[in-house]
């Protein structure tokens, strides 16, 4: 048994690694890291190192795990400020849309490979959902307008929620228990109750966080951690919608002023990035690769009916309302990535048994392969030719806070980023509120007081110390001067907080 353990440490050991080093290689290519996961998979299973694996219901089981994650993180990382004004086309693409990349999916599998109707809507629901893990890992390299990142990540983290009860649904053999009705208010009540949950666990985690000054600041990431757990705990069981709940409270902590904040977000990234590993390998080893050749064509035919009909018309139908221009719109029909998702829904059928569910899913892993690789590398032309792509800026400036508790006070950590106009600034230019003052200043590795005269440069770290009474308005004047300069308030730049 001890043997066995060391082994399987060692093999997990080896492909996590091989796995961190094959992002930069994948980087350079050009390539999603997610396919990269997925060969490792398949080369420790049957046809590579001869790994037996066909556990469905444990994939499924560890592939929410996995998607939870996911999921926070990019709750965490999103900005209100540019997720409110795309909340609603998002919302509606992840219902009204999903229904009609169901529905077009659904007609063409029926007509073409000669599905029943049933099977045919669950291959329609099974890949109907965005990919979470593929979204923001592809579009967050890109320079690309906010809201129009904000409008499919949102999308990705909605619309998890309506396609797993359906995909459920579907799969489960005989008749349906309940009319079409009662599953369209089924599906209401998740949506409602998990975005209730989600937002309570999310206000109330921030109460806490900011008033339980913590012994260790590595503790405040596992707090956050075991909230997001908890939203989809708690989701799960009122049975609403877990995903939508981890999404929700994901939001509200990450658009607090929290203490230690950026390693909080730092933490929650490297957790993702291990989930996606973890999953991809996961569902590689799953898939049997001498089945995968028989299911060329019947992907190939589901992947272009999902992706240059029902994602297109999805979007149109949903995104029109919204009067949002036709060139977004046509980037975010191709920007649906779909990834692990569709394979992990795809192992819900296996676990029930559903007739055909084998073919299913390696139908949906060759199509998850094929169509990854021709829109994901060609996002960014895609973005250029439609002229969505926008002009760089300096980066958000990242502050950093640390409690004082004894103090009553917050100590507060920046770096000068380039292209802030903090850099040639003096410190009483700075105009802090009373109760804040700049306490040391790092610059080229040596640290030193600095003077009212004291002159910003890029790459400068500050040091300030502020009662927690101006902590909020000392955050906000910092961003102001980052953008605007010394007169930012000249020019009614007040440091609200952004995407």
């Amino acid at each position: 048994m001890t043997e066995d353990l060391n082994l399987a440490l060692l093999l997990g050991a080896g492909v996590l690694l091989v796995a961190v080093a094959a992002v930069r290689l994948s980087s350079r290519l050009g390539l999603p890291s997610l396919l990269v996961y997925l060969a490792l998979g398949l080369l420790i299973g049957e046809s590579g190192l001869g790994i037996q694996f066909e556990d469905a219901s444990l994939t499924r089981t560890l592939g929410f795990a996995a998607l939870i994650v996911i999921i926070a993180e990019g709750g965490l990382t999103a900005r209100w400020a540019t997720l409110r004004p795309v909340l609603g086309v998002s919302l509606t693409l992840a219902t009204v849309g999903v229904a009609v990349s169901i529905a077009v999916v659904g007609v063409a599998v029926h007509a073409l490979l000669d599905l029943d109707w049933r099977l045919a809507l669950l291959y329609g629901a099974v890949v109907s959902s965005t990919d979470a893990a593929a979204v923001f890992a592809t579009l967050r390299k890109l320079r690309l307008p906010a809201r129009l990142v904000a409008a499919v990540e949102a999308e990705s983290g909605i619309n998890d929620a309506p396609v797993v009860l359906v995909v459920v649904l579907l799969s489960t053999i005989g008749p349906f228990a309940h009319p079409w009705w009662w599953e369209l208010l089924l599906i209401f009540y998740e949506l409602v109750a998990g975005g209730a949950i989600g937002l309570v666990v999310g206000l109330g985690g921030v109460w806490v966080l900011r008033r339980a000054a913590l012994p260790s600041s590595g503790l405040y990431p596992i707090a956050v951690v075991g909230l997001t757990a908890l939203a989809y705990a708690a989701g799960a069981v009122a049975h609403a919608s877990g995903f939508l709940a981890v999404y929700t409270a994901g939001v509200v902590i990450g658009n607090a002023r929290l203490p230690h904040r950026q390693q909080i977000l730092g933490f929650a990234d490297g957790l993702a990035w291990v989930a996606q590993i973890g999953l991809f390998v996961l569902l590689g080893l799953l898939a049997s690769p001498a089945r995968l050749d028989d299911v060329l064509v019947p992907a190939v035919v589901v992947g272009i009916a999902l992706v240059f009909f029902a994602r297109p018309l999805s979007v149109l139908i949903s995104a029109t309302p919204f009067r949002v221009p036709l060139r977004a719109q046509a980037f975010l029909a191709w920007a649906g990535l779909r990834g692990a998702v569709p394979v992990v829904l795809a192992t819900i059928p296996l676990s029930y048994g559903t007739p055909g569910a084998a073919r299913l899913f390696d139908v949906v892993f060759v199509l998850v392969l094929i169509f990854t690789v021709l829109q994901a590398t060609t996002i960014a032309p895609v973005a250029r030719a439609l002229k969505v792509t926008a002009p760089g800026e300096a980066a958000e400036l990242r502050v950093e806070t640390a409690p004082l508790e004894r103090m009553g006070a917050d100590l507060l950590q920046l770096e000068v980023p380039a292209g802030s106009m903090l850099s040639g600034v003096h410190l009483d230019e700075l105009r802090l509120p009373v109760g804040a003052a700049v306490t040391l200043v790092l610059r080229d590795g040596v640290g030193f007081v600095p003077a009212p005269d004291t002159r910003l440069k890029v790459g400068d770290s500050l040091l300030i110390v502020a009662t927690a009474a101006v902590r909020d308005a000392t955050e906000r004047r910092l961003r102001a001067v980052s953008r605007r300069g010394r007169l930012a308030r000249w020019f009614a730049e007040y440091g609200e907080e952004r995407g």
